[in-house]
């Protein structure tokens, strides 16, 4: 099982896990894969915050996580339990732990199951660099092991299930100087804590593997899983990524992470983590579940070859350089067209603004590299960089800046040396005459589509197959979505392409849609799935919290200042921090942390390292923006885009 971290390569089905009891709501085995969400109350005003948990239980949630940061805060939790099943609801209560083992204790007699974080838990985190003998290394588990047993054995007693949950950026010192901090380290620092659970016959356990990077996330989960089936365990998992962020970027990046999970049917309860009010979060978390109500019941996909990749660490797939496409290229970016004629104030609401007076193109960095048309005109001059591809029956050799789109039949009777692309299925026989052909073509792009229920895999498999038979033509995939519900196109799109850009197996992406949707609306869409995911970035990354109790500023109004002022910074990762729990951790591998440490104070990061401690709020935006200029990472906001 060297590379096995789910039950089917080209079947949908979930993976077996253990059934965990959360009061009354189960979680695991054949139990439907759960909701969650947390408050962002301060536990301490019992009516808000039980105020707070109903409207999240009354859009659709499972459980309602809630922070109990402190002794002070735990005797609050009997009385909001107690008000809320009062109110007629009997949701589980998840109590949410961090740095106070005795908290954890008194929590775990009151509430159905308690989070902790290994990283925070057991260990104080310093980010200090320094070796450990195996000796050394053995003697603190010992000590992880005294400080942890207790609250495993009260969860044991009072029948409490528990959340190992792991974050990327809150390892203990002692994992990021054995491990790094990586995926590996994730799971060494969960099956620490598994180990001890095991050992005192505790089995009602939980966990996840959360890190603001959608990539990381899936890849410490599927080394979880892998590690779980060579060790015979099968314990659920709870799926998020962390500090995701606000509006369409934060619904993006979850459903890349979450969904490229799912795709594989890993996955027992999930949390979509926004800034924004926490029933916000369920409507996005029920159309990532929804996606799986009736995917077990397809045909097996064509192919199964993944056990010629690595699925546990990113790399690009391997595609030979044909125009702009393929080999160290960014993934390029397809836009269908929806008018009649192809015109200055047409190609404007892509990004591609033309100045008559200087004879220029000012072109965004969202503008699409080509343009798929069927048979329309094209009255102006194009863009150096804007390219048509056009279906071969409306193709015209003559026209400037077009390639011809075939199908399989065109191709084979029509030999163009020429740059072509071919429109290709993954249910098309690729028999050895188009093998050969193949091979030999170096001037061919491949349009890949399917009609699979199964999609991503399907495609997935299809692409796998081609690289086992040497075939590294660059590949554009393509998906046209029926919806006109644009959330709906927002987290499939995000999901089905997410999950392959996420195993580098894209070179371009297409997303069609019916002709009365807004095209240039998804043309941006397209390019926040590659930034969520990394492989092609065009804007700042914001690294914002969902919010929750222990946070020390209005996160929404606070991470909306930041990004007004910074958000021309293409290429730089700012993260947003309520709390000091949720600071120089959390923010994982963010350039500049901006980071609330109380009322009206904020402390400033560069990477891990604290630059400035309890600054005013008033004076913190400023203070920023002179850090990130201190350190050579700032532009003056540009009057234009950029021009040709």
């Amino acid at each position: 099982m060297q590379n096995k971290y789910c039950e089917n390569n080209n079947k949908y089905k979930r993976f077996s896990t253990r059934i965990v009891k959360i009061g009354d709501v189960p979680l695991g085995g054949n139990n439907p894969i759960r909701l969650q969400s947390m408050t962002t109350t301060d536990t301490m005003d019992v009516d808000a915050t039980v105020s707070q948990s109903i409207k999240i239980i009354n859009a659709g949630s499972d459980y309602v996580r809630i922070t109990a940061p402190s002794m002070k805060s735990i005797k609050y939790l009997n009385e909001i339990k107690k008000k809320i099943n009062k109110a007629g609801y009997k949701t589980p209560i998840i109590a949410d732990i961090h740095f106070t083992p005795n908290a954890a204790l008194e929590a775990a007699k009151i509430v159905e199951k308690v989070r902790i974080n290994p990283g925070n838990y057991a260990d104080v985190k310093k980010f200090k660099s320094f070796e450990y003998t195996d000796k050394e290394y053995s003697d603190e588990l010992d000590r992880v092991y005294k400080r942890f047993s207790p609250l495993v054995d009260v969860c044991k007693e009072y029948g409490t299930a528990m959340r190992i949950g792991v974050n990327h950026g809150s390892l203990s010192d002692r994992i990021l100087n054995r491990y790094g901090d990586t995926p590996y380290g994730m799971v060494e620092s969960a099956m620490e804590f598994i180990n001890i659970c095991e050992d005192r016959k505790f089995h009602d356990i939980i966990i996840s593997m959360k890190s603001s990077n959608p990539s990381v996330m899936v890849y410490a989960y599927r080394l979880l899983v892998n590690r779980m089936m060579n060790e015979k365990m099968n314990y659920p998992l709870h799926l998020g990524v962390t500090e995701a962020g606000e509006g369409e970027d934060g619904r993006i990046k979850s459903s890349v992470g979450i969904g490229s999970l799912l795709e594989d049917g890993l996955g027992d309860t999930i949390r979509v983590s926004l800034t924004e009010e926490p029933e916000f979060e369920i409507p996005v978390a029920k159309l990532l579940v929804d996606r799986y109500k009736f995917k077990s019941n397809h045909d097996l996909v064509n192919y199964d070859y993944s056990n010629i990749y690595d699925p546990f660490t990113f790399k690009r797939k391997v595609s030979s350089n044909v125009d702009t496409l393929g080999k160290d290229n960014v993934p390029r970016v397809v836009v269908d067209c929806g008018v009649n004629k192809i015109n200055y104030e047409f190609l404007s609401e892509f990004g591609y603004n033309y100045i008559a007076n200087d004879d220029k193109w000012h072109i965004s960095d969202v503008a699409p590299d080509f343009i798929f048309l069927d048979n329309q005109k094209i009255s102006i001059e194009l863009p150096v960089q804007l390219k048509i591809l056009r279906k071969f029956k409306f193709w015209n050799h003559s026209e400037k800046k077009s390639i011809p789109v075939l199908s399989v039949d065109e191709y084979l009777n029509n030999h163009l040396n020429i740059l072509k692309v071919l429109s290709l299925n993954t249910s098309d026989v690729i028999d050895e005459e188009l093998k050969s052909k193949f091979l030999e073509d170096d001037k061919l792009i491949l349009l890949i589509n399917s009609n699979h229920k199964h999609w991503s895999v399907d495609i997935r498999n299809f692409i796998l197959y081609l690289k086992k038979n040497r075939i590294n033509i660059p590949s554009i995939i393509y998906k046209k979505y029926s919806s006109n519900d644009p959330m709906e196109i927002q987290v499939d799109s995000s999901v089905d392409f997410g999950a392959l850009l996420v195993d580098g197996l894209i070179d371009g992406m297409f997303i069609s849609l019916k002709k009365e949707n807004s095209f240039n609306r998804y043309l941006n869409l397209s390019f926040k799935i590659l930034q969520a995911t990394r492989s092609r970035i065009t804007q700042t990354e914001f690294i914002s919290c969902p919010s929750c109790g222990r946070t020390q500023f209005d996160l929404m109004e606070t991470t909306a200042l930041v990004r007004e002022k910074t958000s021309h910074l293409k290429g730089l990762k700012i993260a947003i921090m309520g709390c000091i729990v949720n600071g120089p951790g959390e923010m994982a591998d963010a350039d500049y942390g901006y980071v609330g440490t109380g009322i009206g104070l904020v402390s400033l990061y560069k990477k891990h390292n604290l630059v400035k401690n309890n600054i005013q709020k008033e004076d913190s935006l400023e203070e920023l923006i002179t850090l990130i200029k201190n350190n050579g990472d700032w532009v003056d906001p540009p009057n234009t885009d950029k021009e040709i």
